[in-house]
């Protein structure tokens, strides 16, 4: 258990002037982890002292990180199964406050008003138009073109909220959705664009047979087939690949958003939020 006078003596500490104190009141109160984060967060309100208020913000962020690092590598040696939570994760990095439940809730309606529409057998590509319909047209999900490095569309909150996304997160919403309906849909890791593949889950093993088609979780839904993935491979001057045809695993999706972020970070110039970015990259290896 957690000493309160313990604490509070020691944040009273935080803006000594002498910087082996500080070093000290640091380290300490670091150690202390998620459960100083409450007595930090009171004391910030009452600070008056501007340096004393900035030590506080920065040691409240680091021990939040440091939550997330920890988190994100129990959810790789868990086996990353989980896509959602690997997702949620990359989000608490940006929102460590979030009610996540409620994150939760938003996919488990959307999933449940398609459930409610797909009560009789379906074909693939009729599943795959009812899902469209309900996800676009009654959600109003959608790309968003306009602002593309905006790093907001990399945090599934937001996206969730705002309705707009890039390729991946609108692809990770959409496929997460469909493996709650039993629909095999999967994140095929192609360069420039994040897709998704219906898998024909009785030749999954077959390289040629496994996909039954492709869709572009950016475009509404739009389905199409290996022939213009070779197409788009050719404008790009790469060669066919296994791996750009193919599902690939969960840590991959969570480095390609991290790899994202990174890159939005690095056009808005802030140097602190690349490294650290960088460094939950180097978690997943």
């Amino acid at each position: 258990m957690i000493n309160e006078t313990e604490v509070n003596s020691l944040i009273r500490l935080l803006d000594d002037p002498d910087q082996e104190i500080y070093n000290h009141v640091h380290d300490k109160l670091l150690s202390y982890g998620v459960e100083a984060i409450g007595y930090l967060e009171s004391a910030f309100e009452q600070a008056f002292d501007s340096i004393q208020q900035e030590r506080i913000a920065n040691l409240v962020h680091e021990i939040q990180f440091g939550i997330v690092k920890n988190d994100l590598h129990l959810w790789l040696h868990g086996g990353a199964f989980d896509l959602l939570q690997g997702i949620l994760i990359i989000n608490r990095y940006q929102y460590p406050d979030l009610d996540e439940q409620k994150v939760i809730n938003q996919i488990e309606g959307i999933k449940r008003d398609i459930w409610i529409q797909m009560m009789h057998e379906a074909s693939a590509p009729e599943q795959i138009k009812l899902i469209n319909h309900v996800f676009y047209n009654i959600y109003g999900f959608s790309g968003n073109t306009s602002n593309h490095q905006d790093p907001q569309n990399s945090y599934l909150s937001q996206v969730l909220e705002t309705k707009k996304g890039n390729q991946i997160s609108l692809a990770i919403i959409y496929s997460i959705i469909a493996q709650k309906l039993d629909i095999p849909v999967y994140g095929v890791n192609l360069p420039q664009h994040f897709i998704l593949a219906y898998m024909d889950e009785s030749q999954q093993s077959s390289f040629e047979g496994g996909v039954l088609f492709y869709i572009n979780a950016f475009n509404k839904g739009f389905i199409f087939g290996r022939r213009d993935v070779d197409m788009f491979l050719k404008q790009l001057n790469l060669k066919s690949d296994k791996q750009f045809y193919e599902p690939c695993s969960n840590t991959e999706i969570i480095k390609r958003v991290l790899r994202n972020l990174i890159s939005s970070y690095e056009h808005l110039g802030s140097t602190e939020k690349v490294a650290e970015l960088n460094e939950l990259l180097e978690v997943l290896g």
